[in-house]
Order: C-alpha cells, then sequence, then structure tokens
C-alpha cells in the first residue's frame, strides 16, 4: 500500500511495538506523528523518520485532543490512528491488598486513552473524507489470563470497544479494528521473559505486529479483532452469535453476520 501525503499517528510509539509500526508506516509513505510520555524515546523516534514527536499522557483527556489539533495545524490532515499505548497489569486484583493507584494508571492507559484518541481523533478523520483506526488489543482481550485478570479486564473491554465502534463510524468511511497479539518480545514482558526463553516459547516481534497492522490496513474490516500468533498468518477472529428469543441465534451484533 502508498500512504504518500498521509499523516498516520503513533502513541506509545518511543519503543517496542509502537516504534515499530511507525517504522513501517513511514516506510509506507506516511508523514509519522509520535506521541509518548517519554519525551527523549519519542523525539529519538520520530527524528529518524523525519516525523513529529508530541511528548504527553495519554491518560489525561487533554492530550490527545491536543494532539490531533497540532497534527491538523501543522500537517494538514489526520489519516491513520494506531492507539497502541499500553501497561502490563502487575497484579491480579482479587483481593483486598489492591493497589488502587496502580489499577487506575492501567485502566486509565489501556482503556481510557483509546476512547480519548477514538473520540480526538474521529472529527479529524472525518475532514480528511475517512481514514482508519488501529487498536492495540492482546489474545488476553479474547481469552482470560487467570494470572493478569485485571490485564484480560482492560483488553476485553478495548475489544469490545473496537467491534462497536467499528460498526457505529463505518458509515463515515472511518474503520476500527484492533491487533491481539500473543505474547512480543519487549519490555512489557518483564521478568516473564526469562521464563519464557527458559522453555523456548516462540515470541512475537515488534516487527510482526508492524506486518500485521499493515494488513489490517490493508485488508480489514470494520469491528475485527486480529489474532497474531507466532507462526502464523494474522486474520480476523470469527466471533460467533449470540443467542436470540426462543432459542433463535440472530445475525452477529457486531457486523450483521455470524
Amino acid at each position: 500500500m502508498d500512504l504518500t501525503g498521509k499523516v498516520a499517528l503513533v502513541t506509545g510509539g518511543a519503543g517496542g511495538i509502537g516504534a515499530a509500526t511507525a517504522r513501517r508506516l513511514a516506510k509506507l509513505g506516511a508523514k509519522v506523528v509520535i506521541v509518548d510520555l517519554d519525551e527523549a524515546g519519542a523525539v529519538r523516534t520520530a527524528a529518524e523518520l523525519n516525523g513529529l514527536a508530541i511528548a504527553g499522557d495519554v491518560t489525561d483527556p487533554e492530550t490527545m485532543p491536543a494532539a490531533v489539533k497540532q497534527i491538523e495545524e501543522e500537517l494538514g490532515r489526520l489519516d491513520v490512528v494506531h492507539l497502541n499505548a499500553g501497561l502490563g497489569g502487575g497484579q491480579k486484583g482479587l483481593d483486598d491488598a489492591l493497589d488502587v493507584a496502580r489499577y487506575r494508571r492501567l485502566v486509565g492507559v489501556n482503556v481510557d486513552h483509546v476512547v480519548y484518541g477514538t473520540c480526538a481523533a474521529v472529527p479529524a478523520l472525518r475532514r480528511a473524507g475517512g481514514g482508519q483506526i488501529v487498536i492495540t488489543a492482546s489474545l488476553a482481550g479474547l481469552a482470560a489470563m487467570p494470572n493478569d485478570p485485571l490485564y484480560t479486564l482492560t483488553k476485553h473491554a478495548v475489544v469490545g470497544y473496537a467491534r462497536a465502534a467499528g460498526a457505529a463510524l463505518a458509515k463515515d468511511n472511518i474503520t476500527v479494528t484492533a491487533l491481539c497479539p500473543g505474547f512480543v518480545d519487549t519490555l512489557l514482558l518483564g521478568q516473564a521473559k526469562e521464563e519464557f526463553d527458559a522453555v523456548a516459547f516462540p515470541l512475537l516481534t515488534p516487527e510482526d505486529i508492524a506486518e500485521a497492522l499493515q494488513s489490517v490496513l490493508t485488508d480489514g474490516n470494520p469491528g475485527e479483532a486480529w489474532i497474531i500468533q507466532p507462526g502464523g498468518q494474522a486474520g480476523p477472529y470469527k466471533f460467533r452469535g449470540v443467542p436470540g428469543a426462543a432459542g433463535q441465534v440472530p445475525p452477529d451484533v457486531q457486523l450483521g453476520r455470524v
């Protein structure tokens, strides 16, 4: 695909998955904007790509609207948005030992930022005649992770939001999709990286996610959640329809198909 003349926004683009997708978008011809709390990292990645760096905390409801405003003022338009910033849970959240501050931070980055980013981007995408929003979710958005229920909670929320937003915004020529990768070799793994290495557990690379992002931008449909696993081809998850009244099974509530 050719993104020449297009402008792409990537949150959490200072490193890891975000930096890899930013590089892929730039390679495809887009002018890339990096939004990250890590100002030095954002500047470094943006400079590499001849892009724009914006420092900011994505959990602040003012950050994404301000970023989109700056992008339109300086670059004239917005076409692709990758809402990628994310945190690991770090606690189970199953008893009175809950660290409320850490929990609120987790929800702020993994859920609130997706809502803030979408709400800020949609008017700009409409002004550009349409565009695409891709949200980094996780396999934990499709299946339970008993060792990290709070992370599972946030990623299930993100997948549900992407499915509903995809259906709602399709009429505006705005495609919303979610990426649901398995374990990716980034700093987010923390100490678990040693455990995976010890048993030769296959991990995805950030570049695998960047490749999947390109596939979603090319072939994705509104509301899809794409699974990405090592050695496999990324593709949309097939959701089942829900039972209807008197045992009738209606079309999938997401997009009118099962």
